[in-house]
């Protein structure tokens, strides 16, 4: 029977990719797969038969952009209540994190999802900010709580992205000669395998969707090596047994009746044209931007940049890896986070640090 760790097909496809002599660069653009590749030794494993593999821009709290945060912190130090996902409260603003602000007194809360700051917004009573994260795996959740008569007093900061765009922006940088790409299974699940396709076609960029076990991402390496090899670019699907090509059609209805792009920067890059997920003014009343535009005044009349030294956003990009970051480890560990990479559970420099220090 088929087995996702089976020790003896992996050693075969590791077999098959040495004798294929490679020296390729490849990028996922998926957290998840960050952890697989480092956890269970792979990136060495590939380096040892040539292929290269980057860190894209798959980390939602990392390419959060330092307005973003200070917007939630202005709203948390004004007294609005805040709930958030705990990968977002260590991350580093101008003046402190949510952490901090929740340590001199602002009403903030960790939530494992929208449904439970819907939840606190009922029984307290008070103005609950959400602070919306995540991209097209997470908004149909933001969606479905908009479309489901929430509290008068619930709204939501909308810093949700699509990864398509983002895709678009790496390949038309050209900053990295890539071969290929490995697409991330979770957002796939949504939004299928077609909108994947315009890189394939305009940038005759190889492509796999692929899953998170080890095996699943030999595979998808093995197989982008043979479209290489045979001249080929087009979108594959590895992950046959939860992505289809359509997606999830009921989820991304969802997100087009709640949201509409709009041109948004991420943390490392200019601003990405129809990008980010704005509210539609139907749902204004529950758009905390809209709702608190007072508040927020201050915040968006002010630019706003990385702390001295942090490289986040070119390990976004492809650029540098943690290990060539001069902060990584020193100045900037899990205790002593400088920028969002190392706060994250799916950011490079967490995953690096984790596992690169126990000698994984």
């Amino acid at each position: 029977m088929y087995r996702l760790r089976d020790k003896e097909t992996s050693r075969k496809v590791m077999e098959r990719l040495e004798s294929m002599e490679l020296d390729l660069t490849l990028m996922h653009v998926c957290g998840t797969h960050q952890d697989t590749l480092m956890r269970f030794g792979l990136d060495t494993e590939f380096k040892r038969v040539g292929v290269d593999i980057r860190q894209g821009p798959g980390c939602p709290v990392c390419v959060t952009p330092p307005k973003e945060i200070e917007e939630v912190l202005a709203l948390a130090r004004a007294g609005i209540t805040i709930a958030a996902f705990g990968d977002v409260m260590r991350v580093p603003g101008e003046k402190g994190s949510l952490n901090d602000a929740k340590a001199g007194g602002a009403d903030v809360h960790i939530v494992f999802g929208v449904d439970d700051a819907v939840a606190l917004a009922r029984r307290t009573g008070k103005e609950v900010v959400f602070m919306g994260i995540g991209f097209e795996t997470t908004a149909p959740t933001t969606a479905s709580a908009l479309l489901s008569d929430p509290p008068e007093n619930f709204s939501v900061l909308s810093c949700h992205r699509t990864v398509p765009p983002a895709l678009a922006a790496i390949a038309a940088m050209g900053e990295v000669r890539l071969q290929g790409m490995i697409q991330p299974g979770h957002v796939s699940t949504i939004i299928g395998t077609v909108p994947y396709e315009f890189l394939s076609r305009e940038y005759k960029m190889p492509q796999v969707v692929a899953g998170f076990e080890p095996l699943d991402l030999m595979m998808a390496v093995y197989m982008l090596a043979r479209q290489v090899q045979e001249g080929r670019a087009e979108v594959e699907n590895e992950y046959t047994r939860v992505v289809h090509r359509h997606g999830n059609p009921n989820a991304m209805k969802a997100i087009a009746e709640v949201f509409e792009p709009s041109d948004v920067l991420w943390r490392g890059f200019p601003v990405i044209p129809g990008s980010g997920l704005a509210i539609r003014r139907r749902f204004e009343g529950h758009d905390a931007r809209r709702r608190f535009e007072d508040l927020l005044r201050p915040v968006e009349e002010k630019e706003y940049g990385e702390v001295e030294g942090c490289r986040c956003g070119e390990m976004l990009r492809g650029i540098l890896t943690s290990e060539e970051c001069p902060l990584f480890a020193t100045a900037c560990t899990p205790v002593t986070p400088m920028g969002p990479c190392m706060v994250s559970r799916e950011g490079n420099c967490y995953i690096a640090h984790r596992y690169r220090k126990k000698g994984a």
